[in-house]
């Protein structure tokens, strides 16, 4: 079966409906369709970690990168939020698309490894920035999803933390690779922003697991 292309991939992720009400105290800020796609598109075509791999989505919010990944051909997903108002956004997601192979878990980062059965192959996530009232955040949801992946775990980091993320990959037994420097284009969402969005240049990271 030909692999679905990027710009393809990318218009069937606009169909994916986004938080209702986002939670400043969770960072909830939506995966963009563009940037969920060009995530999935290099995972499945320059590293082979989607296609038949079992794939846990670490703080999946409303599933967009779940849905992408099976939409290349995962073998099955888990994703795993502690927000259960972003899961139920999730579930009619995947039910719209018709999809079968996505499991949903309502657990914090802490204990999600109470609910994964083992390991996976494939750790993917967009997790909290770790500003604000996170800080490290994106620290713990890093060396989390590093112990349960078995072939890689891809990310995204604010660029201006990216010495301090590939020192951390590599003190955790991983090799970080920077694939991309994105554009994240972060709506207004929130009172404290005063403008109609913000730019941030995110990392998209490959950390692969040493064997």
């Amino acid at each position: 079966m030909a692999r679905m292309k990027l710009k393809e991939l990318e218009s069937h992720l606009q169909e994916v409906d986004d938080f209702d009400e986002p939670k400043i105290l969770l960072e909830q800020y939506p995966t963009r369709p563009h940037i969920a796609a060009c995530m999935i598109h290099t995972m499945a075509s320059s590293f082979d970690d989607i296609e038949d791999r079992s794939i846990l989505d670490l703080g999946c919010g409303c599933g967009m990168l779940s849905i992408g990944c099976v939409m290349l051909g995962a073998g099955n997903v888990l994703g795993v939020d502690i927000d259960q108002s972003a899961l139920d956004t999730c579930q009619q997601n995947i039910e719209a698309f018709d999809i079968d192979n996505i499991d949903l878990v309502n657990a914090s980062v802490d204990s999600v490894d109470r609910v994964v059965d083992g390991k996976v192959d494939v750790v993917v996530m967009n997790p909290p920035f770790g500003t604000k009232h996170n800080k490290g955040l994106d620290m713990v949801f890093l060396e989390k999803g590093i112990k349960l992946a078995t072939r890689a775990v891809y990310s995204l980091h604010k660029t201006s933390t990216r010495d301090h993320v590939l020192k951390k990959g590599e003190a955790w037994g991983t090799k970080p690779q920077v694939l991309a420097e994105l554009r994240y284009d972060l709506p207004n969402t929130y009172k404290h922003h005063k403008k109609a969005s913000v730019d941030i240049q995110v990392d998209f990271i490959r950390f692969q697991i040493s064997s």
